[in-house]
């Protein structure tokens, strides 16, 4: 069981990972599939906390690596209870007779004292690139599949398997790899901000034993894999699948060791979960809960209609409880959770072989993780290139100092069968209204201590661009809707690739990308085959045109220049006649720099505002992003979360649109949970015309809540941002 303290919480992201890989702890007490009463009384050991003197090289590890640690990079406040505990660590640490429950207090006390120091400054953005092959900080290919991101004390630690497919994909990946899962090793990672990720070890390898003398080299399949942190014995225990004939079939193999960068030994292996209908799991990853328990995420393994959440024995973390099942219906994998302001989401794709395709989530509907829960429904932004060309894999939620933000993880590798560059592919995920949103961006930059995310500057704005999301040859294309003629993908991209687009017979097809920030673009793409031509058209209805000439083989067509307003833009690809043109690797990147918003400005679509209805761009003229276009009903709010340095009297600019023919919309303004006044948000012409209404408020030093709430069925005008101006007397 985790400690509450120190997985996932808000986060000041610190100076130096674990950097020394340990060699294996003692090897735990081998616990056979079944076992005798006996067996299981003299295994009473290993449960709990022994009674003499503890053989752990981890905490002497953790307490050589804090001590790094320095005092001015840290609040006052936060750093006293991590001095206190790092000298109480030492002195456990150098103590031979110290038993293990007290190097488990020691180890688990100086953790939870290292998650909550908290950053003296507010980080840095650091940029995500997806469509691209990862490295580690030594320029080394990061491999890691089917695993998943967890946080020990103030460090984040990747952990995955590598495959030997995942060398021959990446050396060319030009071709199919069908079958190419031959387990190579499980290798650790660590980081302090979510980009930049050091290689620390291998934590198993195809020696690593797995009980009854075998050893994972012998194993027919190894994945889907999560770690958690026992606070009674001090180890982190991973699970993960395995198939192994000569244990058994199918099952969760345990692994733990005495840090997180450790050699891992065999703890348990785990043939039957109880409830679940087979033996073994479907997909499964490891899930962490506020309070530090920790739950196995899982469905059954033929069919995979039915997903569980099992928790770990609070003991030692080497047995999976009963699973309590969550939802029923059609067979689902890559089955993960994650939790975001108070309620539990559990996400997986669909069941075909690691294609791309949506997200379904089924949503909490109480406070308990294994309580009752929603029926499905498919996360929104996933829907135009199934998940950026994805299957889920697993999630990351950062609790920033401004703003929580769940990374999504997502899976591309599929067997190694060549639908796209890249195995993993991380995105954002918000929650600006009722649900969950997706967004799906090629490059966008993180700042782990604050939450805050905003989108990379070569982030290509077309969706499903290089025609990999289908993975099969269909007729109407994932994302492009059909204007005519004859529409597919066909064979043989760009650059290697598999698929590609073409358009015949007078046909055509376009794409609406729900929003673009005000700038310039560049309009890209390659072509082949017979004449054609694109059309990209901004939110205000101006056009420009790429001309694209015949051509035998690929050739690179590039449109420079295109002014763009805020707004949506659709992207309009047609054959200039019965003869087909074939498209490949499209792009729409904006070039001119980005005006940084004015200080003070809150926009209504970017978390921690809140609107109680939808984030749409479909109105020019706003700013950002989009606007919060609120439901049609009392209290359908937009809220704002304001921080001043001082308590103060402040001036509030709120920037609407009410294009409405019944007149103005009146609602309350709300302060910090009080109604401070009414404010009537008078008809503007058009919901394209755009206007601001000011206002004074009180505001307290530290956070604020500014709510707009309306008092008619009406509801709110279309909301673009709230601006707090310099103190008004």
């Amino acid at each position: 069981m985790a400690s509450k303290y120190w997985k996932l919480t808000g986060a000041a992201l610190l100076s130096l990972a674990l950097a020394t890989p340990l060699s294996a702890s003692t090897a735990a007490a081998e616990a056979p599939a079944t076992q005798t009463r006996a067996a299981q009384a003299g295994e009473l050991q290993d449960q709990g906390a022994a009674a003499g003197p503890a053989v752990d090289r981890g905490l002497k590890h953790l307490v050589s690596d804090y001590q790094t640690r320095t005092p001015t990079k840290y609040t006052a406040d936060s750093w006293k209870p991590f001095a206190k505990a790092l000298t109480a660590a030492a002195d456990v640490a150098g103590d031979t007779s110290a038993t293990t429950s007290e190097v488990a207090d020691a180890k688990t006390a100086l953790m939870t004292a290292a998650a909550d120091l908290k950053a003296a400054d507010e980080g840095t953005f650091q940029t995500i690139t997806n469509n691209t092959f990862w490295n580690d900080t030594s320029g080394n290919p990061i491999y890691s599949q089917g695993g998943g991101v967890f946080k020990f004390g103030d460090t984040y630690y990747w952990y995955g398997v590598h495959y030997t497919g995942a060398e021959l994909y990446r050396a060319n990946p030009t071709r199919k790899y069908d079958g190419n899962v031959s387990f190579v090793s499980i290798p650790v990672y660590s980081s302090k901000d979510l980009v930049n990720w050091k290689f620390e070890n291998r934590v198993a390898t195809r020696s690593t034993g797995v009980g009854s003398g075998a050893d994972l080299g012998g194993a027919g399949w190894v994945g889907r894999l999560g770690v958690s942190y026992n606070e009674n014995t001090g180890k982190y225990v991973l699970a993960v699948q395995m198939w192994h004939t000569g244990r058994g079939g199918h099952g969760v193999l345990l692994l733990q060791g005495d840090s997180p960068t450790d050699t891992f030994d065999y703890g348990y292996f785990q043939t039957q979960i109880t409830n679940s209908p087979t033996t073994g799991t479907g997909d499964q990853t490891v899930f962490t809960d506020e309070d530090g328990k920790d739950y196995l995420i899982f469905s059954n393994r033929e069919g995979r209609s039915r997903g569980f959440v099992a928790k770990f024995r609070e003991s030692d973390s080497l047995r999976i409880e009963p699973g309590v099942e969550i939802r029923r219906g059609a067979g689902r994998e890559g089955n993960a959770m994650f939790k975001l302001d108070g309620k539990y989401y559990h996400a997986a794709s669909d069941l075909h072989g690691w294609n791309t395709s949506v997200n379904y989530v089924n949503e909490s509907t109480s406070s308990d993780v294994q309580g009752s829960y929603s029926s499905e429904y498919i996360l929104a932004g996933t829907e135009m290139d199934y998940s950026h060309v994805t299957q889920t894999g697993f999630f990351v939620t950062v609790k920033g100092t401004k703003q929580n933000t769940v990374i999504y993880a997502g899976d591309r590798w599929a067997d190694f069968a060549w639908n796209g560059i890249g195995y993993n592919q991380w995105v954002p995920i918000t929650k600006t209204g009722a649900r969950p949103q997706f967004h799906s961006v090629s490059q966008w930059q993180f700042n782990a201590t604050t939450g805050e995310w905003r989108v990379g500057q070569a982030n290509n704005y077309i969706l499903n661009p290089d025609i990999q999301a289908d993975r099969i040859i269909v007729s109407s294309v994932r994302g492009w809707r059909n204007l005519g003629g004859s529409v597919t993908n066909v064979n043989g991209g760009a650059n290697g690739s598999r698929f590609a687009l073409q358009v015949s017979n007078s046909g055509g097809v376009e794409q609406r990308i729900e929003s673009v920030p005000a700038g310039t673009y560049t309009l890209s793409l390659h072509a082949r085959g017979s004449a054609g031509q694109v059309v990209i058209t901004g939110a205000d209805g101006s056009q420009r045109t790429l001309g694209i000439p015949s051509s035998n083989g690929w050739a690179k067509r590039e449109l420079t220049g295109i002014a763009l307003p805020g707004g949506a833009a659709t992207v309009t690809v047609r054959a200039s006649g019965s003869s087909g043109v074939t498209v490949d690797q499209l792009s729409l990147v904006k070039t001119s720099a980005d005006t940084p918003a004015p200080a003070g400005r809150h926009e209504a679509e970017t978390a921690p505002a809140q609107c109680r209805g939808t984030i749409d761009s479909n109105q020019a003229g706003y700013s950002g992003s989009g606007f919060c276009n609120g439901d049609s009903a009392v209290g359908a709010f937009a809220e704002f979360t304001v921080n001043s340095a001082t308590a103060r009297t402040a001036t509030l600019g709120i920037r609407f649109a009410n294009g409405a023919t019944t007149g103005a919309r009146p609602a309350n303004l709300v302060v910090n949970g009080a109604t401070t006044g009414a404010l009537s948000f008078q008809s503007t012409g058009a919901w394209t015309t755009w206007t601001t209404k000011t206002v004074t408020v009180s505001l307290n030093a530290g956070s604020n809540t500014i709510r707009l709430d309306p008092t008619s069925a009406a509801g709110l005008p279309n909301v673009d941002y709230l601006d707090v101006g310099a103190a008004a007397g």
